[in-house]
């Protein structure tokens, strides 16, 4: 007759090696995860780089004249203020935040998540923006409003918290301290 220990011990072996074949197996899952985000986010960065070419062809000579040093011994000018803006349009590459610079620099789609945003005493998810522009609850909806928040996040009008929670920076109208 087999001891009851030697019989639990047997069990234990099994359960151990059927743990480690699903821990293996996970690892294999995510490290195949991993690599598919990585596909994925390929092309999301690419198509946000063909809009924004696409929207403003110009905007590369731009940069580039924006980012001529300016001559050590050129007198400052006394105090700045914002340069007039072509009214925005849809499509349009979304301007960084400066001060003073004003909400209505942005184009329609832009100005109302910023205005969603504003209008809200806590950040928000992006579902929840998407909820209140009226936009539709599906995946290719909701990843344009999300695409939007994050050029807005770049540009410096909003943040976005770990939890992915978007708001708007402290610096914009409207925005926290």
């Amino acid at each position: 007759m087999a001891s009851v220990v030697g019989l639990l011990e047997e069990r234990e072996r099994g359960a151990r090696q059927r743990v480690e074949v699903l821990r293996e197996e996970a690892d294999r899952v995510l490290a195949e995860l991993r690599d598919a985000e990585r596909f994925w986010e390929r092309f999301v960065i690419a198509r946000e780089a063909v809009v924004e070419v696409l929207a403003d062809p110009d905007a590369g000579a731009r940069a580039e004249e924006a980012a001529v040093p300016v001559a050590e011994n050129a007198a400052p000018s006394p105090s700045p203020s914002p340069s007039p803006s072509p009214s925005p349009s849809k499509g349009a590459v979304v301007p960084a935040f400066s001060e003073g610079r004003q909400v209505t620099v942005l184009s329609a789609e832009y100005q109302r998540i910023v205005e969603v945003l504003a209008s809200s005493s806590t950040p928000l998810a992006c579902k929840e923006v998407a909820e209140r522009l009226g936009v539709e609850p599906v995946a290719a909806k909701l990843e344009g409003v999300r695409s939007k928040a994050n050029r807005l996040v770049r540009r410096g009008w909003l943040v976005k918290e770990p939890t992915g929670r978007f708001a708007l920076a402290a610096a914009v109208p409207g925005g926290g301290s």
